[in-house]
């Protein structure tokens, strides 16, 4: 198959007026061993007959694609949950967020949950605690489930279980689950933080965020017992806290100099570099939303760089304060409004999209839900230093200037004008062989279906794959799907 012609099948995949007739022949592709284009398997509001072709399709690669796209309904990600292949199963498990964690989507469905907590394989049930936007309503049932990874998983979502649900887990007869409520309990409990500091796989967390009382401090602080832990609690002695600020460990110090109850002269005055990929991660209950509004304030207005940039990750951070840290101009910060907060002003977005060199950056604004889609001029989806002209973003243009600037020496303006639907007709079948625009000239809305069947013929889809005559036809009740693990 010639570079250009999988080119141009990439962007039928993508193409929004794919007939339902050469949908469902691109998707039965891949029935001797190869696959569908993974864009297809993503796209928005697919009929059922294309979504029972992807089930029953003999790759497990395109089932669990299928299982984890973002544009999928959350009745239909959760169909795989029943597939053959553990590995399929779990890709409903680990859900769409895993790849596109921007995406705040509808979980699944309770009752399809409540299978794969329940499924024999273990890497199933060990998915679910990875997605991070669990059910509430479902919550109470893990708190109580017979396995104990739906029941850490319950611990993990603490603030979220009702009231009634907690005090069973520190009581669990698994030790993990155990440990884990005991973390959340010592928040407010000295005497829990106490027990923990006893055991070396919790010592270090209690430290950094349990209720400690000021012999329990002390004692630690001259053992030298994980000083940067104990650095960042907020329950540590004022005392404590100028001691650690001078501490000959520059890591402790660095530590303890966000902590929002030292004043600006003496945080600037303590001899640390913050680091410039630092998220401001330590200083967690400004990150994590559990300060009050006065620190949180104070955490991003001040010119400490990661008392700022755990504020940008707070997901209780008021609009004055975003617009206050989007004008702080910090890089990371930039980067951390973007991922967090879908309202970040478009100027952020700019300038994380504009910073040559990142690589996630750049995938950030152009994943960011307020920016439009792609085609539309925006300056976030066609960067400035590397823009078509404006004709070919001009709604005024004619066909005629479409097809001159297709064949114009830049290669970005002459894929903008090979997903024009103005293109001639002529001129946008030409674009379908050529290497560069190919994959713009497939995804054209204007291409005809004789065109996008050519473009299937010339990359080898077959009409009716061997061996696949139940593949391009739903299958009959009660017959089951292939097996594939």
């Amino acid at each position: 198959m010639m570079a250009f012609h999988a080119s141009a099948l990439d962007g039928v995949a993508r193409n929004p007026a794919l007939p339902t007739a050469l949908l469902l022949r691109l998707l039965a592709f891949g029935a001797d061993g190869d696959r569908p284009p993974r864009d297809v398997l993503h796209r928005a509001g697919l009929p059922e007959s294309a979504v029972a072709l992807i089930l029953a399709h003999p790759n497990p690669g395109v089932r669990i694609d299928f299982a984890m796209s973002a544009r999928a309904e959350p009745a239909q990600r959760a169909r795989p949950a029943d597939d053959p292949s553990p590995k399929v199963r779990a890709a409903p498990a680990h859900g769409p967020e895993v790849h596109d964690p921007p995406a705040k989507l509808a979980p699944l469905p309770d009752a399809v949950r409540a299978r794969l907590l329940d499924n024999p394989d273990h890497a199933v049930p060990a998915a679910l605690p990875k997605s991070p936007h669990p059910a509430p309503t479902s919550l109470a049932a893990m708190a109580t489930h017979h396995r104990a990874a739906a029941r850490r998983e319950a611990v993990r979502a603490w603030d979220a279980l009702p009231a009634g649900e907690r005090p069973a887990l520190p009581a669990d007869p698994d030790p993990e689950v155990r440990r884990a409520a005991e973390l959340q309990e010592c928040q407010q409990d000295a005497r829990v933080s106490a027990g923990l500091l006893r055991e070396p796989k919790s010592a270090a967390e209690a430290l950094h965020r349990g209720l400690l009382d000021r012999a329990a401090a002390e004692r630690c602080a001259a053992e030298r017992t994980h000083l940067a832990s104990l650095a960042e609690n907020p329950s540590l002695p004022a005392g404590l806290v100028e001691r650690l600020a001078a501490d000959p460990d520059e890591a402790v110090r660095l530590a303890v100099s966000p902590r929002p109850e030292l004043d600006e002269t003496r945080r600037m005055a303590i001899d640390v570099t913050a680091g410039d990929r630092d998220t401001g991660g330590g200083v967690w209950r400004v990150r994590d939303g559990l300060a009050g509004p006065e620190v949180m304030r104070r955490a991003a207005a001040w010119a400490h760089p990661l008392l700022r940039r755990a504020a940008t990750r707070s997901p209780r951070l008021p609009p004055d304060l975003l617009r206050l840290l989007a004008r702080a101009e910090d890089p990371m910060a930039d980067i951390l409004l973007g991922v967090h907060h879908p309202d970040t002003p478009q100027e952020v977005l700019m300038r994380v999209f504009a910073r040559p060199g990142g690589t996630f950056s750049a995938w950030m604004a152009q994943t960011h839900p307020p920016v439009p889609p792609r085609g539309s001029g925006h300056p976030l989806r066609e960067p400035p230093r590397r823009e078509p002209p404006p004709a070919v973003r001009d709604p005024a243009a004619t066909p005629d200037l479409i097809e001159r600037l297709s064949h114009d020496p830049a290669i970005r303006t002459r894929q903008a004008a090979a997903r024009d639907p103005r293109l001639p007709l002529h001129r946008l079948r030409e674009a379908l062989l050529l290497p560069e625009p190919a994959s713009s000239a497939g995804a054209n809305p204007a291409l005809p279906e004789d065109g996008t069947a050519t473009v299937l013929d010339r990359t080898g889809v077959p009409a009716r794959p061997p061996g696949t005559t139940g593949l391009l036809a739903p299958r009959s009740e009660g017959c089951d799907p292939p097996t594939s693990s």
